[in-house]
């Protein structure tokens, strides 16, 4: 049976054999029904979306989010809305090279280039989860701060155990991840709707803000911002993440089969980055509601966000809801990145070791720079550091994008799961807005 899956894992258009089978300790560990009714079939697909669904709603997103709307109002919520069909289509990408190549993105980037560039494409990959990091680090810290008074420099070192909650939980099993994410995901939602409620927005402003301005390319301090939601919302690792843990469920190796795989796996993620437009489109309209409303329009620190709630809104739960929700992004986050950069170092090195080893040797070339960078900067800096993260993670996105959309327009590669031309033209189309909108950004901020 194992022959025949890595038969069908590697199409004519690859140089090598898959190797290692991505994320091995929980590959195809997730049963998948081929009969019974649809919804039966599709359930067992829901997961691996919402753990990607987390890296679109991290605490990165949240000082961006809040600067935007604090200084903006509204105008930004169309950034968030396009930032969202972006991460739909290239997330559906990642499924579908995992579904049709059997690689993920970091081991189709091995086979695909020469050494050198593969190197480097894993320095950058490192880069993007160290930046994806910092923001996780900081947020999980700041939340803890805010609740439970604890030092941030304390909460940073408290944030590196959730490398053993991960390891315990795969233990029990990969749904036992997937449940406390999707848990705490629900936290998060039951916390901005009563945080909205609260608030009582504009919902024609809101509306209207869904509307598209060019104001937003021709303001470069506006366009700063947008970049950061960009980078925020559709982040490099998440393309590595999603295209390694869409494998831990048991699909068959025949067409059929792994064409519903792919369409159930689509829905999974299409569905879940629904609802990570709605908590990110939350962020922005509670903060425009609320401190662009008052005139507070320098908001980017997540603590004076707290802090500022209360009188705003009336009420003392109020603080209390937003501290909690940051908690549960930052614990969210800070697993799905370690799950990340397990597949980027196994994928892109093939370091052979031992599951607990591996995960604490990726968790550790992250975590150690980006707690030496909040505990520099500390509690002062934390809301600039948070927005240069994620503008930085926007740098960093053309390449993870260019290889994804390369890959799946490749008959060769994916073999009968090739993208559709008009899926690999508008991919193709994404990809070169960002490299734009980056170029930009650079040549504003570099010679102005």
């Amino acid at each position: 049976m194992d022959q025949i899956r890595q038969a069908a894992d590697t199409p004519e258009g690859w140089r090598h054999a898959r190797g290692e089978a991505s994320l091995s300790d929980v590959h195809r560990s997730i049963a998948v029904r081929t009969s019974g009714p649809g919804w039966r079939r599709a359930a067992a697909f829901v997961g691996p979306g919402y753990l990607v669904a987390v890296g679109y709603m991290d605490p990165g997103n949240w000082a961006t989010s809040l600067a935007g709307g604090s200084k903006f109002g509204y105008t930004l919520l169309v950034v968030a809305l396009v930032s969202n069909i972006m991460a739909i289509v290239l997330q559906a990408l990642c499924a579908r090279l995992a579904i049709g190549s059997g690689r993920d993105l970091a081991q189709a980037c091995r086979d695909a280039f020469p050494k050198p560039v593969a190197y480097v494409l894993w320095f950058l990959a490192e880069v993007a989860i160290i930046a994806t990091d910092i923001a996780e680090v900081i947020g999980t810290a700041i939340g803890l701060n805010l609740i439970f008074g604890v030092p941030l420099e304390l909460g940073v070192l408290i944030t590196a155990l959730d490398v053993f909650l991960i390891l315990y939980l795969q233990k029990l099993g990969f749904r036992w991840v997937e449940a406390l994410i999707i848990t705490l995901l629900g936290v998060i939602a039951v916390c901005f709707a009563i945080q909205i409620f609260l608030a009582d927005p504009e919902w024609g402003a809101v509306i209207k803000g869904f509307a598209p301005t060019t104001e937003i390319v021709t303001n470069p301090e506006m366009l700063y911002l947008a970049l950061g939601i960009l980078g925020a919302t559709v982040m490099p690792h998440n393309l590595y993440l999603h295209s390694g843990i869409v494998q831990t469920r048991d699909y068959g190796p025949s067409l059929p089969e792994r064409r519903q795989a792919l369409k159930y796996a689509t829905i999974d993620s299409t569905v879940a980055l629904m609802f990570a437009l709605l908590i990110n489109a939350s962020i922005l309209i509670l903060a425009a509601a609320t401190f662009h409303k008052t005139g507070q329009t320098d908001i980017a620190e997540l603590g004076e966000a707290h802090s500022l709630l209360a009188p705003l809104l009336g009420l003392a739960i109020a603080p209390t809801l937003f501290g909690i929700a940051l908690l549960c992004c930052g614990i969210n986050s800070t697993v799905t990145a370690t799950l990340a950069g397990q597949i980027v170092m196994e994928g892109f090195l093939h370091i052979r070791l031992t599951p607990w080893l591996r995960r604490l040797i990726t968790r550790g070339i992250a975590i150690i720079p980006a707690s030496i960078v909040t505990i520099w900067y500390g509690e002062s800096g934390t809301a600039k550091l948070l927005v240069l993260t994620q503008v930085v993670l926007s740098l960093q996105l053309s390449f993870a994008v260019f290889p994804l959309v390369m890959f799946t327009a490749s008959k060769a590669k994916m073999g009968e799961l090739v993208s559709p031309r008009w899926l690999s033209a508008f991919a193709m189309f994404i990809a070169v807005v960002i490299a734009v909108l980056n170029v930009k950004l650079l040549s504003d901020f570099v010679f102005a």
